[in-house]
C-alpha cells in the first residue's frame, strides 16, 4: 500500500527534503499524527489563554506576587508546547516513513510538570486569599 517516492533530480544538487524520504505512509496513520500535533497546539494555547486570564484577573493585591509567579508558569509551559509540537510531529512523520519504531518525547515531561506546578500554584492563591 506504500508508495516509493523518488529523489529530486539532479538539477536541483540536494538530497530529498525529510518528507519525502523513506516510503509514503498509510495516509490515517499521517493524518492521526497531525491531529495529534493539534492537541498539542490546542493545549499549548488554552495554557497561554490560562496566563492571560490569571495576569488579569488576579487583584494587584499581596497576591500578585503568585499570580505573576502563575502566570508566567502557564505562559512557560505553553509556549514550551507550541514551540516543541512541530519537532514533534516531524520526528513522528519521519519515523513512520522510514518503518522504525515512534520517538518518545519529553513533552509530556514538561507538559506534567508545568501543570502541576500551575495546580499548586492556584491552590496555594486560592489559600492564601481566604
Amino acid at each position: 500500500m506504500s508508495r516509493r517516492i523518488r529523489p529530486h533530480g539532479p538539477r536541483s544538487g540536494a538530497a530529498a527534503p525529510w518528507h519525502e524520504e523513506g516510503e509514503e505512509p498509510d495516509y490515517r496513520f499521517s493524518l492521526a499524527n497531525e491531529r495529534t500535533f493539534l492537541a498539542w497546539i490546542r493545549t499549548g494555547l488554552a495554557l497561554l489563554a490560562g496566563a492571560v486570564a490569571v495576569a488579569q484577573f488576579v487583584q494587584p493585591t499581596a497576591h500578585s506576587e503568585a499570580g505573576a509567579t502563575l502566570g508566567v508558569l502557564l505562559a512557560a509551559t505553553g509556549t514550551v508546547l507550541c514551540a516543541s509540537s512541530y519537532g514533534r510531529w516531524m520526528r513522528v512523520q519521519r519515523a513512520m516513513r522510514h518503518n522504525r519504531p515512534l520517538p518518545m518525547t519529553r513533552l509530556l515531561t514538561a507538559l506534567t510538570w508545568g501543570a502541576s506546578s500551575a495546580g499548586i500554584a492556584v491552590l496555594l492563591l486560592v489559600w492564601t486569599a481566604r
